[in-house]
């Protein structure tokens, strides 16, 4: 399963400025909210959340919230997933990747994702 998502960073950096401290907690945890250090991180963990929930086949919603979706990195800086128990139950999945890229004004990711079977 793949899921691509696409932000225009200033977006990102609108939402900041307008609710400071909360916007990053809106869908980022605390972790998460030490890895992105600026306005364009944080919207490339924003795609990496939406490209996933779209390889997931569900959007952002009651089946997969924000929270759902853990935003790591290695040693060496590269960008990993993890889930809630929930997902992983749900969806069975045994293996993901992510990759996240910037341009200009805008912040892509996508997701693969490689489930043991199908899921409802």
């Amino acid at each position: 399963m793949i899921g691509i998502d696409l932000i225009k960073t200033s977006r990102m950096q609108s939402m900041m400025e307008r609710f400071k401290g909360k916007a990053l907690k809106r869908f980022l945890n605390e972790e998460e909210i030490l890895l992105a250090k600026n306005y364009k991180t944080a919207s490339g963990f924003w795609a990496a959340k939406e490209a996933c929930s779209k390889a997931l086949g569900t959007g952002i919603g009651k089946d997969c919230a924000f929270e759902d979706i853990i935003i790591k990195k290695t040693h060496r800086g590269a960008p990993y997933l993890e889930f809630s128990n929930k997902i992983y139950q749900q969806f069975n999945i045994t293996d993901s990747s992510l990759s996240i890229t910037h341009d200009g004004e805008y912040a892509i990711a996508v997701v693969a994702l490689e489930i043991t079977k199908e899921t409802k």
